[in-house]
């Protein structure tokens, strides 16, 4: 079993080169910057990049992320052999970090004033150094014409195909960070905050609002709308999460596809085969107020990340102007925006997406 694990890792990952940080002068960048502000457990390496030690201190930072014009939506490009292209790859133009948490709020503060007081806090998912999440976000905010502020919350994942079971422990050991990190959001001045979370992300993201839902009795209000994409979440303990936080945040939407390979290597290696980011059959959810969104049309490759990679998932979700107007309300009647077919089963709703076709809706009671 563990040769198959073994072998099985590094197809999934043989093709696939680490992201290196550059740190450029403002003037020789080209395409829109994004000021990303950073929550961090990961403790500080070499050259001040945050590396995959743990940190029992909360860091706090801001890095300005140069997004090239040169590359396909969902496309991240790393410079190679320091041969750098502004016009296709990713690079940073400023870094700050912050000696304290007040210095890191009152920046943020001034970000809320100028792009209005919407944040967007990203958790990245298993297998990923600081600068991977860090950019991943910044391409989100890009592609999809999220609103508001970019902010990033780095967790110390080993970065490593074989570090399954340290990033699993690192989740745990990063809970009260992600919580700090949205209070002092809210803090800032944040009225609206929607949470997107990737992979292991997502179970990091269920335990910090159970971590504050018990804390405070409730999430706090401010906490406007959860996504999370191919969530590596047993079904069972997504469940009782959601029984421990109470009233979900709304809308709360789950990108997930039976074709995920590495949810699938999830499930062998914990021997959990139900895992929340792959799942069929949306009746287990049906008293949870959820909306599944499944993307296998538009799988390819490990197809674990679909809604930040494939370029007609980022098109169709794009073309909607505002994430209220994508995200919120009653997404299941929204004929040609989503195409495909709706599953209704009591309070769940199941979206099979499709590239091109109209909106079919059953209802399941």
């Amino acid at each position: 079993m563990r040769v198959i694990v073994l072998v099985f890792l590094s197809v999934l990952t043989a093709c696939a080169p680490r992201g290196t940080m550059y740190i450029v002068p403002p003037e020789t960048a080209i395409g829109e910057v994004t000021s990303v502000f950073v929550g961090t457990t990961r403790a500080l390496g070499d050259e001040g990049i945050y590396g995959s030690g743990r940190s029992e201190v909360m860091q706090f930072a801001r890095y300005d992320v140069a997004v090239p014009p040169d590359r396909q939506p969902g496309e991240i490009s790393y410079p190679k052999r320091k041969k750098l292209n502004a016009w296709t790859d990713f690079l940073t133009t400023a870094q700050v970090q912050y000696p304290t948490e007040t210095r890191f709020r009152t920046d943020l503060a001034k970000a809320f004033d100028v792009k209005g007081h919407e944040a967007i806090i990203f958790v990245h998912g298993f297998n990923n150094t600081f600068t991977e999440g860090l950019y991943r976000i910044a391409q989100l905010h890009n592609d999809l014409k999220l609103p508001g502020v970019a902010v990033h919350y780095s967790w110390s994942s080993a970065a490593e195909p074989l570090g399954y079971v340290y990033d699993r422990d690192s989740v745990m050991f990063a809970r009260g960070g992600l919580e700090a990190l949205i209070r002092e959001t809210v803090a800032a001045g944040a009225t609206k905050v929607t949470l997107v979370a990737h992979s292991m992300g997502g179970f990091l993201t269920m335990e910090a609002l159970r971590s504050i839902a018990i804390r405070d009795g409730r999430v706090m209000p401010q906490v406007s709308g959860v996504v999370l994409f191919s969530p590596d979440i047993d079904v069972d303990i997504f469940r009782m999460q959601a029984k421990d936080i109470g009233i979900l945040p709304q809308p709360f939407l789950i990108f997930g596809s039976d074709r995920d390979r590495v949810l699938r290597l999830s499930a062998l290696i914990t021997g959990q085969q139900g895992r929340l980011g792959s799942l069929t059959d949306v009746t287990r959810l049906a008293d949870l107020e959820v909306t599944y969104f499944d993307v296998g049309a538009f799988s390819t490759g490990a197809g674990h990340f679909v809604p930040g990679t494939s370029p007609a998932l980022i098109t169709l979700m794009g073309s909607i102007s505002q994430v209220e107007e994508a995200f919120g309300g009653d997404v299941s009647g929204r004929t040609g925006l989503l195409p495909g077919v709706v599953l209704t089963v009591r309070s769940a709703t199941r979206i099979i997406l499709r590239p091109v076709g109209q909106l079919t809706r059953y209802r399941l009671d």
